[in-house]
């Protein structure tokens, strides 16, 4: 079955300085994304880019597909740009997604920066049982926060700067909590995406406490089918596609 498909904007909002909301009406026949997985979508009726953008599913209700994406390049500037009624060319949902926890476990959700765009669906589809920890650069780069801790247990918030929760990164907040001689740690799990350096220290940590860990990796795509390999990131059982066998990954087996 195809996954290629037209979409109609609905909204293309600032959140932020650089950070927009992309909210697309979708077929009807559309299969329902998941958390984790991602979209390629088209930035450019033309051929400069040539090549659609990936980007993580934000949210997913009532036929309408969310979005939360970074301006920082020359698709992401003509995507900021384009108006609602526009329409885009775009492939998905595409990869695998985070597995959900038992019953019995604490999900603890590790978002840094624009990580928060991929664990958002799933700290809503656990709906008031996730422990989230969220850390950016300054308060000013906390996207979507409100919403976050209306959907999460509790929120555990850094700051690089401290001019929001902990001065630090989220990995020494999430280090200081387990910590706690009172933390029930065969009882959690952990899911995370954000750099690469904090998904190491995330794995580090999980190591450390025997914590079953997934981390959602972002890798640079050209297809988002697995056919170009250009995504490809190095595990101990040899190199695997983040579009295809990812972008979800047991954070144990990535040879960071």
């Amino acid at each position: 079955m195809s996954r290629s498909f037209k979409a109609v904007i609905r909204e293309n909002r600032p959140v932020h300085a650089i950070h927009n909301l992309l909210s697309v009406a979708v077929p009807d026949d559309m299969p329902v994304p998941q958390p984790g997985q991602f979209f390629m979508v088209e930035v450019s009726k033309g051929t400069d880019p040539l090549l659609k953008r990936a980007f993580s599913l934000f949210r997913f209700t009532n036929g309408t597909l969310q979005i939360l994406y970074r301006v920082r390049g020359k698709g992401t500037k003509l995507l900021g740009d384009l108006k609602e009624g526009a329409e885009l060319d775009m492939l998905g949902p595409l990869g695998n997604f985070y597995p959900l926890p038992s019953a019995e476990q604490t999900p603890l959700i590790i978002a840094g920066g624009i990580g928060i765009a991929s664990v958002f669906s799933l700290v809503e589809r656990l709906s008031g049982r996730a422990i989230v920890f969220y850390g950016a650069r300054t308060k000013d780069d906390l996207l979507m926060l409100e919403e976050v801790r209306r959907n999460a247990r509790e929120v555990v918030v850094s700051t690089d700067d401290g001019s929001a929760g902990a001065r630090g990164t989220i990995a020494d907040a999430l280090s200081a909590f387990l910590s706690n001689p009172q933390s029930p740690t065969p009882n959690y799990c952990m899911y995370a995406c954000g750099p690469h350096l904090l998904l190491q220290a995330i794995t580090k940590t999980a190591r450390k406490y025997r914590i079953r860990t997934h981390v959602s990796m972002e890798e640079h795509m050209a297809c988002g089918i697995g056919s170009c390999l250009g995504c490809v990131v190095k595990t101990h059982e040899g190199y695997k596609r983040v579009c295809k066998e990812g972008p979800v990954m047991n954070a144990m087996e990535i040879a960071w």
